[in-house]
């Protein structure tokens, strides 16, 4: 475990923690809950070793202390103060190397009642007492000297002065009149003599700053003889964190200033490398026989995922140098890890992905493509992309695909995109079903004007351009609120109601959402008839459906005008293409609530009305000045029949002409009697798909629209109309209206 991470876990378990000791790196103080016991311990190799502190040999009286290790140790309060007028419960400094003061107690764990104040001059590895009570301890001059001052919410007028590292100490009084103290700040500076304390004489008193001026109190300067040298250990090793170092300072009891040119002289030299000096590596633990061991999440043979065949890799041993160790030979060169070479790998974990992580792509544009693999010898492995449109490429380096591959798609769609990795040692493949779709400009509902209650009816919504790729499409019937989620452009439905009924569809398209909405009249029973009319209404038909949706509705009006039909009872429809034709529906009176048998005879006169004003030519409308046009029925006419042959006799010829025609009469009158004038067809019956195309009447297969082979196909009908609407809005003035 890497030292970040085992320190981390000490904090994790620990109550308190103690940053290292100011001035020595790799020395820690923890307390940690053990048994439900709260227990200080100490580490020198930054966490490898923890161990508990030994308590001091005497009290503060000179007394014998029995506490024996492990059962009784010293105990110490770990928290740093946070407040600058206050030394906290521990406290050491940079200045004063190897010097810590904290409060604590002996025993067999933390207690927060028992509390003295102790000091160790060789950084935690022996203790002293110095107060029976919890005091705070400020350091002066470098820290050859230490002020001690009560902490209490008693008025004091005292504080303790001692320049022999606490063991002895000098009661100064710094006020006349106790003072209940709120705090205390060393002045900064280099020499650090100057203290300033305040308070109140009373609760109900000012602030009062007293500031104490030390520099009195040092009665001369330092000189070598002043000095000696304090060696770095842990219990006896001077090797601390793989070096021996040595310090210069001032000796216990010299009561003399260290000046502004003091300089704290330090020796250092490596040692050589010992057990203590190394941690577990990544990936390993430290087990009960002192050995590293891999943990059971870790597998030490997996290899690093840029190691190649030819190349080397560090294989760790299991160990490492502790981080700041600065050790040398000894046993570093059998726990450092050691170069091996790559034996190479399969390739496993092969992903392939588009860079910005979507499964959407825009035709026509630049797709890139990042090919990564979690396992493998990468400098041997062979990688092949193919993009699911019949293009694949092939590259026998890995590395410019880590850059990505850019593919352009012609054509829009669902693709099977395949990565394909392979090398001596073995194989892998990935699969990425990437969509590919073209802008969705418009789209059109086409639904037939009319249907008849509780049969099916097609519906079908056309989107421009039609090659979008894979689409979403909701359909919404009346007021429903919940819609109908396809994947297809043509649903089925019944409509149960009559009247009229709306019908949306909206078209989503990778981020693009489209609508249509159309109505389409429901009713039991009705009639149709197709219209043609003259001849130069062609030459100004323009083909777009606005001119169709307003010459419709001047047809209309027309004939209205000529029956006196209700509005609410006539509907027409003109189809696109020429030449211009449309469809005549005859509807039920709106107030109908009987069923259909008694309005028959009703529907039958609204016909008779309508066919004879059409007959007559009495529908006329001014489509422009000086421009007329008349609607008519759409006829169907025979063909004379006649044979020019000298070879038969005429009694023969006629007879069989007669046969001929009866033949075709009858096949014509049942073939496409509802477009006879005088036949009278109810419309109650299946649709077919021609109808469905040209948004007609629903028919069944006993009574078949005409199919008009001048009229243009369905579906280049409806590629027309959707052109029109994408190529301008223009608006043919009417007249008449």
């Amino acid at each position: 475990m890497s030292t970040p991470s085992r320190l981390a876990l000490i904090r994790n378990n620990a109550i308190d923690f103690f940053p290292p000791v100011a001035g020595i790196k790799g020395i820690f103080l923890a307390n940690k809950k053990i048994e439900d016991q709260i227990k200080t311990f100490i580490t020198y190799n930054k966490g490898r070793d923890w161990r508990l502190l030994r308590a001091p040999d005497t009290d503060l009286r000179g007394g014998p202390l029995h506490c024996q290790l492990p059962f009784c140790s010293l105990h110490l309060h770990l928290q740093i103060s946070e407040n600058p007028y206050t030394s906290g419960s521990i406290s050491s400094k940079e200045t004063a190397p190897g010097l810590v003061v904290a409060t604590g107690n002996v025993g067999s764990e933390l207690s927060y009642t028992d509390i003295s104040t102790f000091i160790s001059s060789d950084a935690g590895n022996s203790w002293r007492q110095i107060f029976e009570e919890e005091y705070n301890v400020w350091y002066l001059d470098w820290g050859g000297a230490l002020v001690a001052m009560k902490h209490t919410s008693m008025p004091i007028r005292h504080l303790w002065v001692s320049f022999d590292e606490g063991r002895s100490w000098s009661k100064y009084a710094f006020t006349s009149t106790p003072l209940f103290v709120d705090g205390s700040l060393v002045e900064p500076g280099i020499e650090t003599q100057l203290m300033t304390i305040f308070g109140h004489f009373s609760l109900r008193s000012e602030w009062q700053l007293v500031k104490v001026d030390y520099k009195s109190i040092f009665s001369r300067r330092c000189n070598k003889e002043d000095y000696q040298t304090w060696h770095l250990h842990n219990q006896g090793e001077p090797c601390v964190m793989g070096e021996r170092k040595i310090y210069k300072k001032r000796k216990p009891g010299a009561q003399c200033a260290l000046g502004r040119d003091y300089s704290r002289t330090v020796v250092s030299e490596p040692c050589v490398c010992a057990e203590w000096d190394f941690e577990c590596d990544y990936g390993y633990e430290r087990h009960s026989n002192n050995q590293c061991m891999p943990a059971f999440w870790f597998n030490p043979s997996s290899l690093p995922k840029d190691c190649s065949l030819g190349q080397s890799y560090l294989n760790s041993t299991g160990y490492r140098r502790i981080v700041s160790n600065n050790c040398t030979d000894g046993l570093r060169e059998k726990y450092v890890a050691k170069a091996e070479q790559c034996p190479g790998k399969a390739p496993r974990g092969l992903h392939v992905l588009t860079t910005d992580g979507k499964l959407l792509a825009q035709q026509g544009h630049n797709t890139t493509f990042i090919i990564l693999m979690e396992e493998g010898d990468l400098q041997r492995t062979n990688i092949q992309l193919d993009f699911g449109d019949g293009i694949a490429m092939s590259y026998a380096n890995f590395s410019p695909i880590e850059e990505g591959i850019r593919h352009v798609y012609k054509s829009a769609g669902i693709f099977q995109v395949t990565a394909y990795a392979e090398n001596s040692l073995g194989s892998d493949t990935a699969v990425l079903f990437l969509h590919v779709v073209c802008p969705v400009e418009h789209v059109h509902l086409n639904v037939p004007f009319v249907a008849i209650r509780n049969k099916e009816v097609n519906l079908t919504a056309v989107v421009w351009p039609s090659q979008s790729g894979t689409l979403t499409y909701f359909w919404w019937f009346g007021n429903s609120t919940k819609p109908l989620i396809t994947l297809e452009s043509s649903v089925s439905y019944t409509f149960a109601t009559e009247g009229t009924n709306t019908i949306t569809v909206q078209v989503s398209a990778g981020s693009a959402l489209l609508q249509d909405t159309k109505d389409i009249a429901v009713h039991e029973y009705f009639q149709s008839q197709l219209l043609s009319f003259s001849p130069n209404l062609d030459y100004h038909n323009p083909d777009i459906p606005e001119w169709r949706q307003d010459i419709s509705k001047v047809i209309k009006r027309a004939l209205v005008q000529v029956t006196g039909i209700l509005d609410e009872q006539i509907l027409v429809a003109v189809f696109p293409g020429l030449p211009t034709s449309a469809e005549l529906f005859i509807l039920p009176h709106r107030n109908t609530t009987e069923r259909r048998k008694g309005h028959e005879g009703d529907l039958e006169q609204v016909v008779e009305l309508l066919f004879n004003a059409l007959n007559q030519n009495l529908v006329q409308f001014e489509l422009k000045p000086g421009v007329e046009v008349i609607a008519y029925v759409t006829q169907l006419t025979l063909a004379p029949l006649v044979d020019s042959s000298t070879g038969h006799s005429s009694s023969a010829m006629l007879m069989l002409l007669s046969v001929v025609f009866v033949g075709l009469a009858v096949f014509l009158i049942y073939k496409f009697k509802r477009k006879i004038p005088w036949v009278n067809i109810y419309a109650q019956v299946q649709h077919d798909k021609e109808q469905e195309m040209i948004g007609s009447v629903s028919q069944s297969e006993s009574a078949p629209k005409i199919a008009l082979t001048e009229f243009t196909d369905p579906e280049e009908l409806m590629e027309k109309e959707l052109d029109t609407r994408v190529i301008g809005k223009a608006r043919l003035p009417l007249g008449g209206q």
